[in-house]
């Protein structure tokens, strides 16, 4: 088994009053802020292969699931916490770019690696990530504040972790990783989430982790209101400088990590914020029905066919 892991304890950040050496951590809370505490797997054979990630992209995606979901909240990070359980002939090489990747986000965002526990695993790499965040009280963007009239939007462009994905199932190796940096080093919309809460645009927000037709049902089933998505106004990703990928995965592929948002219809939303693009897709509804209007105007059912773990 690898050497015992010395986390790196990575810049100081002042919320975290102790962290790596002790029995527990010390967290201090910002003056009038609320804690956001959010957790997140990652196992191999599962979120990923050795033989297709690099192990720094394992580090980066892991934390990064962790630090999405502290965005959709109009967050800011803390600390983050790391329990490893790893095979007794994993190469040690591989941890230590494991944690070279997780540490290389982690610093970005002034995330400090504030304990952490490992542990021999009898089948492959399994990593459980705690991000801890604050936001001002009484100010998370909650799933639950959507309303009918409400417009649905996204950040970013969809579908390029999905495509990349595919390629990889099909032995399709000789690709430009850099074309698929949203499936290889996905990036956190930390600040556009800052932005979206300080300037009270979003009234509901949730992150594109299971694809955009099962997260806008999440945040409806929240809200208790339905969704007409518009297929033309999705923004798909670029699979080369000639081709998007097709509408199956911008619309049902996950991990993503781009924002759906909901916007009341009277606020007017930038068309890119934080630098990066925001796109309108759609509309809340009365009932709880989610609809796909097509490209020639005809409505669909639009059923939830993203990732959902044991859907049998």
């Amino acid at each position: 088994m690898p050497q015992p892991l010395r986390f790196s304890k990575g810049g100081k950040n002042l919320p975290v009053v102790v962290g790596i050496g002790d029995d527990a951590s010390v967290l201090r809370v910002p003056k009038d802020h609320e804690i956001l505490v959010t957790t997140d797997f990652s196992l191999e054979g599962i979120h990923f292969r050795q033989e297709w990630h690099p192990p720094e992209s394992v580090g980066h995606r892991c934390l990064a699931r962790g630090l999405s979901d502290v965005a959709a909240m109009g967050g800011e990070p803390m600390a983050a916490f790391l329990s490893l359980a790893l095979p007794a002939k994993l190469p040690q090489k591989w941890v230590d770019q494991f944690l070279r990747g997780l540490l290389k986000l982690a610093k970005r965002f002034n995330v400090q690696l504030a304990g952490g526990d490992t542990a021999e695993s009898p089948h492959g790499v399994m990593a459980d990530i705690v991000v801890v965040g604050s936001v001002p009280r009484g100010r998370a963007i909650l799933r639950s504040g959507a309303h009918p009239g409400d417009r649905i939007y996204v950040t970013g462009q969809l579908g390029g972790s999905a495509a990349a994905l595919a390629l990889l199932r099909s032995g399709k190796r000789r690709f430009d990783p850099k074309n698929f940096s949203s499936h290889f080093f996905p990036e956190p919309r930390i600040e556009v989430g800052r932005v979206l809460r300080e300037k009270r645009i979003a009234m509901s927000m949730t992150d594109l982790s299971d694809g955009l037709s099962t997260d806008i049902s999440h945040l409806c089933e929240e809200s208790g209101c339905g969704a007409e998505i518009r297929e033309e106004a999705i923004p798909r990703a670029r699979i080369d400088k000639r081709r998007e990928v097709d509408l199956d995965p911008a619309l049902h592929g996950g991990e993503d990590y781009e924002l759906l948002f909901t916007a009341s219809s009277k606020t007017r939303v930038p068309n890119r914020i934080a630098g990066i693009k925001t796109t309108e897709i759609g509309e809340i509804t009365g009932g709880r029905r989610l609809t796909l209007r097509k490209a020639s105007g005809v409505n669909v059912t639009l059923e939830p066919r993203g990732w959902e773990h044991f859907r049998s």
